[in-house]
């Protein structure tokens, strides 16, 4: 826009020997152009691009750590509701031990009495062999409870370690919006500046040529005297 109202120079050097025209411009010189607009478009998409990527991330992280708290509780209460059955499992073994060790005992006592009794005795032998199996069953699996307590503690420790992510994120998000700010009240200001320049330019171009004007008039007077 300001070249089509920029006056060549060899117009301000026609002076048809008149002393040379002092220059217009006072002050201090002009600032430099600002730059092209496409390289602020592409910084500008470049840094909502990343404002994008670190809200994605930060999505991401906050969604984890919502599951993993999730699968915690959910833990804990499976954990929580398993010990009380196995308590009330073990209880009910211990009874159930102690009534056939018992019940054992006795068929003993009354197998040196009776023969008979000996095939029942075998049997309740072979159910002791069971329980005492399944209670080896059932303290396995409490030792593989504990370890995943273990492992579900561990991965409560890394949720700080995801919360301070989480801040250093939004911290950093909250930098790029300061600095695109920057940007676009840099870009105002910018703007502001070069459509007063191509005012300028156009108030200077209409003066060169009014003086033109007045200097042609001056040219033609002593033509028309003679």
């Amino acid at each position: 826009m300001a070249g089509r109202n920029r006056i060549p120079r060899e117009a301000f050097n026609d002076r048809r020997g008149f002393p040379p025209e002092r220059s217009f411009f006072r002050g201090p010189p002009l600032p430099q152009p600002p730059p092209h607009p496409a390289l602020l478009e592409e910084e500008l998409e470049m840094q909502h691009a990343e404002i994008r990527k670190l809200l994605t991330d930060n999505h991401r992280l906050v969604e984890d750590r919502m599951a993993i708290q999730q699968e915690l509780g959910a833990a804990k209460e499976e954990i929580h509701r398993l010990n009380l059955v196995i308590g009330e499992i073990r209880a009910e073994q211990e009874l159930h031990s102690r009534g056939l060790i018992e019940k054992g005992l006795k068929l003993e006592a009354d197998l040196r009495a009776t023969e008979p009794l000996k095939k029942e005795a075998m049997q309740l032998r072979s159910e002791v062999q069971k329980l005492n199996n399944v209670n080896q069953d059932l303290t396995g699996q409490v030792q593989t409870l504990k370890k995943d307590i273990t492992r579900l503690q561990a991965d409560n420790q890394q949720i700080p370690i995801l919360r301070a992510e989480v801040d250093g994120l939004h911290q950093e998000l909250m930098r790029a919006r300061t600095a695109i700010d920057y940007e676009k009240k840099a870009n105002i200001e910018l703007m502001e500046q070069r459509q007063a320049m191509e005012k300028n330019m156009v108030s200077m171009a209409r003066e060169v040529e009014k003086l033109r004007a007045e200097l042609s008039s001056v040219d033609a007077r002593p033509w028309a005297a003679g």
